[in-house]
């Protein structure tokens, strides 16, 4: 994986040494234009070029399968390189040309491969005097070791950009992701509304039509009564749309969650339940999500409230009492669980909320009539 990386990502530094290879080439035919064979030095030189050039492209791409391949294409490099830099008396294109040989072996072998090439490149000197050599395979020597420091960190620097690349790519798609999923269960989540509230009232009104219709000829009087409580029936659906829409509009995010709860008491106690909102414990600055998962969850508590509780009044309690967690509690003194589940599909998505932010929530009756649903997330 991580020399197929290396391959697919590593353009620029091949791009590069072509050039190199170009220009240390160029360099060899002026430097042994002057000498008294130059055409072995450019025999052998054309040769590296060729290979250096062509088949550099050809053996990168083959398979982990055909790996020896690069060992015979660096080995024939390398004797290419020695047959120049012996043939041209160790000029400086000839030099040029060992370090892109330096390169190609990092692009093409491990690390181990590198050293031998890099600590033998100095032996083509042995032919010289004894001092001159040493000083000049010790300056070979330096060449080959910055050439492979220096391609290495450039072959890293573009995996890193290429991993980058590929991690905000993974960004992107897991937003994507999210997205749609947070749009199917609020889609889901107004089905379950709109299943529990409108759909059952627009039964009733249905039936009370058809029972309408039923008698209207022979009891009039009972035919007109059974369609003002249709006509009660279509008013009460139309007031449960209101009330699914309202529910989908965002938190007025420019109040703090106080105000924002008082106003959907002020809601509730319009349409006709009493709501009170009581506040312990010093108010502070939540996360945005802590926040709007309280404020949802008070939402739908009162929503429930008004539709299954049969409540005379309900209050909400938020609590900042502790350092660690705030609570919010939905009270009624309705009628309670009676079917010992919890009531309507809407607290599940309370509850998965609550989760998401590392709170809990629980939903129970007690003894003196009506539920409590309390939710506690961190902050």
């Amino acid at each position: 994986m991580t020399g197929d990386r290396r391959n697919a990502h590593s353009g620029g530094v091949k791009l590069a040494l072509a050039a190199l290879t170009v220009a240390a080439y160029l360099t060899l035919v002026v430097d042994v234009a002057g000498g008294a064979r130059p055409w072995i030095s450019l025999l052998s030189g054309t040769a590296f070029l060729l290979v250096a050039t062509v088949g550099f492209g050809w053996v990168e791409r083959r398979s982990n399968a055909d790996r020896w391949w690069r060992w015979a294409y660096v080995g024939v490099l390398y004797a290419l390189g020695g047959a120049v830099f012996g043939a041209s008396g160790a000029s400086v294109g000839a030099t040029l040309l060992l370090v892109v040989l330096v390169s190609q072996t990092v692009l093409l072998l491990p690390l181990a491969a590198v050293v031998v090439v890099v600590v033998t490149l100095p032996l083509f000197h042995m032919g010289m005097a004894w001092s001159a050599g040493l000083r000049e395979g010790l300056g070979l020597l330096a060449s080959a070791v910055f050439a492979a420091a220096v391609t290495k960190l450039l072959v890293r620097e573009q995996e890193a950009r290429a991993a980058l690349a590929e991690a905000n790519d993974q960004l992107r798609r897991y937003a994507r992701q999210a997205e749609h999923l947070a749009a199917v269960q609020e889609r889901n989540r107004v089905a379950r509304d709109i299943h529990d509230g409108l759909g059952h009232a627009l039964t009733v009104v249905q039936m009370q039509v058809k029972a309408a219709r039923a008698v209207l000829g022979a009891e009039p009087g009972r035919a007109d009564a059974v369609l003002a409580k249709a006509q009660d029936q279509a008013e009460e659906a139309l007031r449960e749309v209101r009330r699914s829409v309202s529910a989908l509009r965002d938190r007025p995010t420019s109040l703090p969650l106080p105000e924002a709860l008082r106003a959907l008491a002020a809601e509730t106690s319009a349409a006709g339940v009493p709501t009170e909102v009581d506040v312990s414990g010093a108010a502070r600055s939540l996360g945005a999500e802590a926040e709007e998962t309280l404020f949802r969850a008070a939402q739908e508590g009162l929503t429930n409230v008004r539709k299954h509780a049969r409540a005379t009044r309900a209050e909400l309690v938020l609590d900042y009492s502790w350092p660690a967690k705030v609570r919010i509690e939905v009270r009624d003194d309705g009628a309670g669980r009676t079917d010992g589940t919890e009531a309507g599909f809407g607290l599940v998505g309370v509850r998965e909320r609550a989760i998401g932010v590392g709170g809990r929530m629980t939903f129970e009756s007690v003894a003196a009539g009506g539920c409590i649903l309390r939710v506690e997330v961190p902050g």
